[in-house]
């Protein structure tokens, strides 16, 4: 690794994180009056995806993943991460060209006889072309950029550097940064091979082998390598623009929750990268799943008591959903437990009056994450990554239909899940309430 871009790069980053406060004080002092916490919560958010942005793919493929963390970060800095975008401006051909060359070869290479030089999209680790094979067959060729590699090695050693770094900080311990960077960089990393990703595509197609309206692109094997995947191409509207979907769009919104939920709770298998970016939508009903770049996979241990859970914040049991989430936390702060009991049941309780088919999911969750997040509750990774999926499926759900009940779509899936999972994983600690106050003479 090259010390002196390295070196440079740290230089760029120390620079960018030292300046944003400064941001955040300049906006205080020209505001009109003093902001209200909301406020500025927001600009705090605002400040720090900006910082993410401007320094370049890594960082903003972290923002992304920070901002599905609502255990983690403050609804104000949410919206703000929710908007980084892995858009990004194009490489030029001649490098995509060289790329397909070296990977491919001139005789694989020449199976291909036309391929259109603009990018159907470009995102930090690759970019999309359209291409005709020999056959007459239209393909989307993955084509990985050449930087990519270099760049986000370099940017995951400074990150780690600088996470084992913060972790000497006796109040930002408990976030455990440097177990979330490795997580990071193993996620980042398994998207640099794109076998892993066509291996991750043939399991899901395989989860969804008796849908047929379910499907995920067709990988041509022997045009693909671990940093070019060609597959089939698939038309359709992509799930930001709902209202363009034509026909039965009641029946697309069940389609879409109940694809979801078998991800979710009947193969514990789940997209991780799932956003309506990533779904395509057709006139007759299919639905299309792309980028298997991450995915989570819920160990089987953990199936039964993610299952009591779900239960127990569906049917409003606050009491048995506070243990659930305390007892498999990976960690907890000094919070007493009966004041986060107490909080879980006022929450929970405003929503006693609601009929369960009312119920939103995403009003749950993030609610709940909130009370987690007061009261220094972690939750399991893999459950983010569930959570995500599940508002996705009710978001997209809604907009197709907004009748649709997620909750009871999930039922029949609970309950099969419950039957078919395996002794839940051993609590990691056990309820600790505070000792009764001696009453005063």
């Amino acid at each position: 690794m090259d010390r002196l871009r390295l070196f440079a790069r740290f230089l760029r980053i120390a620079w960018v994180f030292v300046a944003a406060p400064f941001r955040y004080l300049g906006r205080l002092l020209v505001a009109d009056g003093a902001p209200d916490p909301a406020t500025r919560e927001r600009w705090q958010g605002e400040i720090f995806a900006n910082a993410l942005e401007s320094l370049g793919a890594t960082y903003v493929k972290f923002g992304q993943i920070l901002g599905s963390r609502p255990d983690l970060l403050p609804p104000g800095w949410l919206a703000a991460l929710a908007r980084l975008q892995d858009d990004v401006a194009p490489a030029p051909w001649p490098a995509m060209r060289a790329m397909l060359e070296t990977e491919l070869g001139p005789e694989r290479l020449a199976r291909f006889t036309h391929i259109d030089e603009t990018p159907l999209a470009a995102a930090s680790v690759a970019q999309v072309h359209i291409g005709v094979l020999d056959t007459g067959e239209k393909v989307a060729i993955k084509i990985q950029r050449p930087e990519a590699r270099e760049q986000i090695e370099r940017d995951l050693f400074l990150m780690r550097v600088i996470a084992n770094a913060l972790d000497r900080i006796p109040q930002l311990r408990l976030l455990s940064i440097p177990g979330s960077v490795e997580r990071f960089g193993e996620a980042l990393s398994n998207q640099l091979d794109f076998t892993l990703e066509a291996a991750n595509n043939r399991r899901l197609a395989k989860n969804f082998k008796r849908e047929k309206k379910v499907r995920l692109p067709a990988i041509h094997d022997a045009l693909s390598t671990s940093r070019v995947l060609t597959m089939q191409f698939v038309d359709g509207v992509k799930a930001t623009q709902p209202e363009r979907v034509g026909g039965d769009r009641v029946e697309l919104a069940e389609r879409g929750g109940r694809a979801i939920l078998q991800m979710v709770f009947a193969d514990g298998f789940v997209h991780a990268d799932l956003h309506p970016g990533n779904i395509l939508l057709a006139d007759d009903g299919t639905m299309t799943f792309l980028d298997l770049g991450m995915v989570a996979e819920i160990p089987p241990d953990l199936m039964r008591p993610w299952c009591e859970t779900f239960l127990a914040l569906a049917q409003k049991d606050g009491a048995a959903a506070a243990r659930l989430f305390y007892v498999h936390a990976p960690s907890v702060g000094k919070s007493d437990y009966d004041d986060y009991e107490r909080d879980v049941l006022e929450y929970l309780s405003k929503l006693w009056d609601v009929r369960l088919g009312d119920i939103e999911v995403g009003a749950v969750v993030s609610g709940m994450m909130n009370v987690l997040r007061r009261h220094q509750v972690q939750i399991e990774p893999v459950f983010t990554v569930v959570n995500v999926s599940l508002l996705v499926a009710e978001g997209l759900g809604k907009q197709l239909d907004p009748q649709i009940d997620l909750v009871n779509l999930a039922v029949p899936y609970l309950l099969q899940a419950q039957l078919a999972a395996p002794p839940g994983r051993a609590p990691r600690r056990e309820v600790e309430r505070r000792e009764p106050r001696a009453q005063a003479n």
